[in-house]
């Protein structure tokens, strides 16, 4: 039996995330990169030639439970054959870790189609539960009483992960603190690009809870699953983009979040795009800013053919 509960001494990322191929390029990307952030921690990120969205899941292991978190945003499997490589990291880490009967969770971070779209591939596999999208039933699955502004445990076999609600976002949003790997993995709610608001006061309120975590808790680096900026401040890359050089890392720190949670109330009352350093906040539909983003990314698009 693998001791969760030390922790893992370090993480690994030193990673440089595939970010899709200039037009004209003559090479593919794979369709999923692969990283073990650990031994028992694996993080994917799906290919932007595939997705512009290009989202990141997460697959952790316990001693009789792994947990993939989230399945992207690609139905066909042959495009993006995640069940295989989950399979295949599943059968390795088996093949090192001795283990009869190993059970395999479907999760999400929210039910956005970008998070969802893989779980078709899931359907049928033997000691496999697919977690369902709406707030009935993750609470439902995870034994949350008192939904959002609960946390709850859920134990994989020693590695125990500590689920919360996490809405503003998505009505069904979580987050995962991971004592083992000290990452908190918060979906589309913190990362380093747009934050689409959908309720706001929802929002903060998550915010506040993600605050609060970090200061009762260990944690390494906060974990979203999409990046959006550039490296230059307050300047993202606008939506559709598939080729993004100039990315800053994955992973922020616990003072980027507390920037996002005082953001998020600076901006309350405040409808429309509020932009950051190092990340943006959609409040409402944002019509203006939307058309913004399209307007960017078709001038990019002529800028290329011109040139």
């Amino acid at each position: 039996m693998i001791d969760f509960t030390a922790g893992s001494a370090h993480g690994d990322l030193s990673v440089a995330w595939i970010h899709g191929q200039p037009r004209g390029a003559t090479t593919a990307d794979p369709p999923l990169q692969v990283h073990h952030y650990d031994r028992h921690t694996v993080i994917l990120r799906q290919s932007k030639q595939l997705t512009y969205e290009a989202p990141f899941l997460y697959l952790l292991f316990g001693n009789h439970t792994a947990v993939l978190l989230d399945t992207g945003a690609v139905k066909d499997a042959q495009r993006m054959p995640l069940r295989t490589t989950v399979d295949d990291l599943i059968d390795t880490w088996l093949a090192e870790n001795l283990r009869e009967n190993y059970r395999l969770v479907v999760a999400h971070t929210h039910g956005h189609a970008d998070h969802i779209d893989g779980d078709e591939q899931f359907a049928g596999r033997p000691n496999t539960t697919v977690v369902g999208k709406s707030v009935a039933s993750v609470a439902g699955f995870f034994g949350f009483h008192a939904w959002p502004r609960e946390t709850v445990e859920f134990d994989m076999g020693g590695r125990v992960l500590e689920v919360t609600g996490n809405p503003g976002h998505h009505e069904a949003a979580i987050a995962i603190y991971d004592a083992w790997s000290k990452l908190l993995l918060t979906g589309d709610t913190v990362y380093p690009g747009r934050l689409y608001v959908n309720d706001l006061p929802a929002f903060v309120a998550s915010l506040d809870s993600l605050v609060e975590i970090t200061e009762s808790r260990s944690v390494r680096w906060v974990m979203g699953c999409h990046i959006e900026m550039t490296s230059t401040p307050r300047v993202d890359y606008p939506v559709g983009t598939r080729y993004q050089p100039d990315e800053p890392r994955l992973e922020m720190t616990v003072d980027q979040l507390r920037a996002v949670r005082d953001s998020g109330h600076a901006v309350v009352g405040s409808p429309g795009v509020h932009v950051f350093d190092d990340f943006a906040i959609f409040n409402g539909r944002c019509v203006a800013g939307m058309i913004s983003q399209l307007v960017r990314a078709n001038r990019d698009r002529v800028r290329h053919l011109v040139h």
